[in-house]
């Protein structure tokens, strides 16, 4: 039993240490990054709901500020199941137009961090909170 323990360990090992964790990192203000935006000095971007969306409520004492996000549309319409992937269920929350964040932001951003746009980073895996 003993060697068959061991046998099976060794295999999970080499099983494993053969498999790679092949992704695509897509930081903000990259085309193709969903999550939140930074703002920073632009001008208040066209919205896709004119008012918050808050899924969760927040107890009585505590404000969160809004943030700024940008995702994918079915994201947006159904934010009740998908608030948790972006860590923003109890957060008020703003949705950036799509048309904004890639024509505006993006080259803003690539601007004012000295990027040029457009060019994506091959790291681990995807990153969404940043």
């Amino acid at each position: 039993m003993n060697r068959f323990l061991i046998a099976a360990a060794l295999a999970l090992a080499a099983s494993s240490a053969l498999a790679t964790d092949v992704g695509v990192s897509i930081n903000m203000g990259q085309p193709g990054y969903y999550g939140r935006v930074d703002i920073e000095s632009f001008p208040r971007p066209p919205l896709i709901y004119p008012r918050p969306v808050i899924i969760q409520s927040v107890p009585a004492g505590i404000v969160r500020r809004p943030v700024y996000m940008h995702v994918p549309p079915g994201h947006a319409k159904n934010w009740g199941k998908h608030c948790r992937k972006y860590n923003a269920c109890g957060q008020p929350v703003y949705f950036v137009q799509d048309r904004w964040y890639s024509d505006t932001y993006v080259r803003g951003y690539a601007q004012r961090h000295g990027k040029k746009p457009g060019k994506k980073q091959n790291k681990g895996k995807r990153d969404n909170d940043d």
